[in-house]
């Protein structure tokens, strides 16, 4: 039967990384001064597996790994088996606009997802894993010496912190060993902060501090199909598909704005407003497709293109989601091209250790949803990874690099380069195992 211990630690794993992804302990999910708009930055989905190959999974069918890009791939596993897969992400970033250079380092969960077999052809998951995150520290020091005469030295400090993150469950079944169908239930929920502080360096003067505390809230489906056509020689082509439904996002947005004097907080404004009243405030939808080929458990590569359009998100009107100031940043049309491939020289070798290992490689270009004053804010990026065998059965630890650039110097934008190391933890077991005696 199946390990209960492995069981246990599993699920006991699930319950203690919900609190975690869901509290303000004061560090940054992820650190860029792009996730100031709208909802942050989107994070891109799927373990270190997926990670590994560029971000690919849309047509993956590997049953030794837990693939949350597709719903249909869950049903790509061995029957009565039980698998889960823990990660955590670090990330060094180096950025620069013009003259200026800094730098910041990240560390965090990344997701916690379990699967396992319904009834024959037909399989579940749940998991959790971060949509969106932001995270930026801007300070600036008032120059003009008109205004700096008459009141003294200026520093405006805005910074802002927090995460949406999604709750998924989702299920699939195959027919005729080669359509595979699947659905998943997405729950967004987190609180995002954005604070806009204005700090004069003489005590007898008054400091202002304001800001958004942003609850973000929302339901939505996503459906997924892949069809397995064979080749030959072991060789199949693997079509897939997946769409992601756009929801209005609920919850409230609280501005606030104080006077600061000493210890002394005289509240000036405090207007609590409900989030898409008019159901114009939306995460918008994701349509992505995805082919690939592979050999068997020799090798493999993979192509996907996903596309989602924002422009009626409703981000460039909304207080605590849109940004005004002296740049502008507007909703557009996100774009994700991504190829990947995996090879492992010999899966059963006895001998040597690293000819059992997986080996990927692959290759991404993104293109964001919003614009800043005009300018689409790029990112391209080479990644590298490797699954390394953990005793028996399909366990493993599976590590990925990410290295890339977003955005560029022109147009007084900021240019990130940056370095982001993955862990994974791939864990499986059987389950009703019937033992044998002699």
């Amino acid at each position: 039967m199946l390990s209960r211990r492995n069981i246990l630690l599993s699920v006991l794993a699930l319950c203690s990384v919900l609190p975690v992804f869901g509290q303000e302990n004061g560090t940054y999910s992820a650190y860029s001064p792009y996730s100031i708009y709208g909802v942050g930055d989107i994070s891109k989905e799927g373990s270190a597996f997926n990670k590994g190959m560029g971000g690919v999974g849309i047509a993956t069918r590997n049953r030794r790994f837990v693939n949350t890009l597709n719903p249909a791939a869950v049903t790509a596993r061995d029957s009565s088996s039980f698998m889960a897969d823990f990660g955590l992400v670090q990330k060094n970033t180096i950025f620069r606009q013009n003259d200026i250079r800094s730098g910041n380092n990240t560390f965090n969960i990344y997701d916690f997802v379990m699967s396992f077999p319904i009834y024959k052809s037909s399989a579940f998951m749940v998991g959790i894993s971060p949509f969106s995150d932001v995270g930026y520290d801007i300070k600036l020091k008032e120059t003009n010496p008109d205004i700096i005469g008459n009141t003294g030295n200026i520093t405006y400090d805005t910074y802002g912190e927090g995460s949406i993150y999604q709750l998924f469950f989702g299920a699939g079944v195959t027919f005729w060993k080669r359509l595979s169908l699947g659905a998943q239930g997405i729950y967004y929920f987190g609180t995002l902060d954005k604070v806009y502080n204005v700090n004069y360096a003489e005590t007898s003067t008054s400091s202002l501090n304001s800001g958004y505390s942003i609850v973000a809230r929302g339901f939505t489906g996503k459906f997924g199909l892949q069809y397995q056509q064979p080749l030959g020689n072991e060789i199949s082509m693997v079509v897939g598909a997946t769409y992601r439904m756009n929801t209005s996002l609920k919850g409230n947005t609280v501005y606030y704005k104080n006077k600061v004097t000493s210890d002394v907080v005289d509240t000036l404004i405090y207007n609590e407003m409900a989030n898409g009243v008019d159901n114009r405030l939306r995460i918008a939808g994701e349509l992505g497709v995805g082919i690939s080929v592979r050999q068997g458990e020799k090798w493999s590569a993979e192509f996907n293109y996903l596309r989602s359009d924002w422009r009626d998100s409703g981000f460039d009107n909304y207080d605590g989601y849109s940004v005004q100031g002296a740049s502008v940043f507007s909703a557009t049309v996100s774009q994700s091209f991504r190829a990947g491939f995996e090879i492992v020289p010999n899966r059963n070798d006895i001998r040597y250790y690293f000819r059992r290992c997986a080996y990927r490689a692959g290759v991404y270009y993104d293109r964001s949803y919003y614009k800043l004053d005009g300018n689409m804010v790029n990112s391209v990026g080479l990644t590298l990874g490797i699954t390394l065998p953990v005793f028996r059965g399909y366990n493993g630890l599976s590590l990925g690099i990410d290295m890339g650039q977003r955005g560029s110097l022109r147009g007084n934008m900021v240019r990130e380069r940056y370095v982001t190391f993955v862990v994974g933890f791939n864990i499986f077991d059987i389950w009703f195992q019937k033992p044998r005696y002699n």
